[in-house]
């Protein structure tokens, strides 16, 4: 039934200084997102490629329990966490933002965050597998 697992859809935008996405589920606006740029999946300095990666909850040292991607090819550790600024503080993970201000940055990352696991978090206390789908926003 994996076609009928709940999607969270991620639309992104790439840039040089940064990658910015717009997150969605079931077509309503939940955040945007930033991110790394596009460094060809190349560990800590780049986002992690298009794709279809299920969501885990993870608990980390430095970040505590977030929504993981468990399963992306050639990397680990990467999680949705609080960010408002990609090159200073992402090492390939996607930060969820109230507001993009430019090329990998926005503001209010961590109320962004808040929102965006209340939804997830109560997706898998439903018993779901909840997916993340990661495209380019020309593709639609």
């Amino acid at each position: 039934m994996m076609n009928n697992s709940p999607t969270l859809v991620l639309r992104r935008c790439y840039g040089e200084q940064g990658t910015n996405g717009v997150l969605t589920y079931e077509g309503r606006h939940v955040c945007y997102t930033i991110e790394l740029p596009d460094r060809n999946n190349s560990r800590r300095i780049s986002c992690i490629p298009e794709g279809r990666y299920q969501l885990k909850k993870i608990t980390c040292p430095r970040h505590g329990e977030q929504i993981g991607l468990p399963f992306v090819p050639g990397r680990d550790g990467i999680l949705i966490h609080a960010a408002n600024d990609a090159k200073r503080d992402l090492l390939g993970c996607i930060a969820p933002v109230t507001q993009l201000t430019g090329e990998g940055t926005g503001v209010q990352s961590q109320r962004a965050l808040s929102e965006l696991k209340a939804l997830v978090y109560a997706l898998w206390e439903m018993g779901e597998d909840v997916f993340l789908l990661i495209s380019n926003q020309r593709n639609k």
